[in-house]
């Protein structure tokens, strides 16, 4: 016991020393609400994290003041990368119930956050929000298209839904979630085929059984497969396709058994 004590002794003054280092030596921290990173005069925009050519800036700013006059619909942008003005924005902007603040910010993995106003989620609900940082926020987007394509993209679309009196969900149909809507559809299709198989000598289609199976097959080709199509597109190519590709699917199911069977004469 006598032993441990001038070992603890030790320890404890050396981890009183180090604290004391990191303590003095640490650099001081820039504040996170620092109402001196707004500008002198109201623009729409700040642009912290330079996100923005200069060119494109002045015609988002241009936009947004032309848009506000038009619509009485406030929107603004605020880029951050380390300090951010933080809530000083909210009256250097008078955000209200009609403003919808976009935040770009990439620290994180999603660099695209709205702050939106009570009124705005008559016309825009939140998962059309959810839907929109997910499109043109994402990390493969941004780097495929970079941090002022993002924005800009949103800032348009939030525009052109609320010029027509709201959207339940973003504009549009990216490639990937056609791709997925098109196997959601064949899908559906080789339940319904599995379905409709004959199981009675002399029965050409079992209509009961695909009846049976409609919830399934039904929430697979309409639900996931026509209905994000419809709703946010009007072209008639990609619908087009996924019932192709339904059709083609319960085909392929329904006549599996006479293809197994036409195989195993043939072995």
């Amino acid at each position: 016991m006598q032993h441990l004590f001038p070992k603890r002794l030790l320890v404890g003054i050396s981890a009183l020393f180090l604290a004391f280092s990191v303590w003095a030596i640490a650099p001081v921290a820039h504040a996170y609400d620092n109402p001196e990173l707004l500008p002198d005069t109201q623009t729409p925009v700040i642009d912290l994290a330079n996100f923005i050519p200069e060119i494109q800036e002045e015609t988002l700013i241009k936009d947004l003041e032309s848009f506000e006059a038009q619509t009485g619909w406030k929107l603004r942008v605020l880029t951050q990368f380390d300090r951010t003005p933080g809530r000083a924005v909210k009256k250097f902007w008078g955000l209200n119930d009609r403003s919808v603040l976009l935040i770009a910010d990439s620290r994180g993995g999603n660099i695209l956050g709205f702050n939106v106003g009570d009124e705005l989620y008559k016309y825009l609900p939140r998962t059309f929000w959810v839907e929109l940082q997910t499109r043109f926020g994402n990390l493969y987007y941004v780097r495929e298209n970079g941090e002022n394509t993002s924005i800009v993209k949103s800032i348009e679309t939030i525009k052109t839904c609320l010029l027509q009196d709201g959207c339940r969900v973003v504009p549009g149909l990216p490639r990937e979630q056609w791709i997925l809507t098109l196997i959601t559809s064949v899908v559906g299709g080789v339940v319904f085929g599995l379905a409709a198989i004959p199981r009675k000598q002399g029965q050409i289609f079992a209509w009961q059984w695909a009846l049976i199976f409609s919830p399934l097959w039904g929430i697979l080709f309409i639900a996931f497969g026509v209905g994000p199509v419809v709703t946010r597109t009007s072209e008639w190519l990609p619908l087009f396709r996924n019932v192709i590709g339904f059709l083609l699917g319960a085909l392929v199911a329904y006549l599996s058994p006479m293809i197994s069977e036409s195989a195993g004469s043939e072995t």
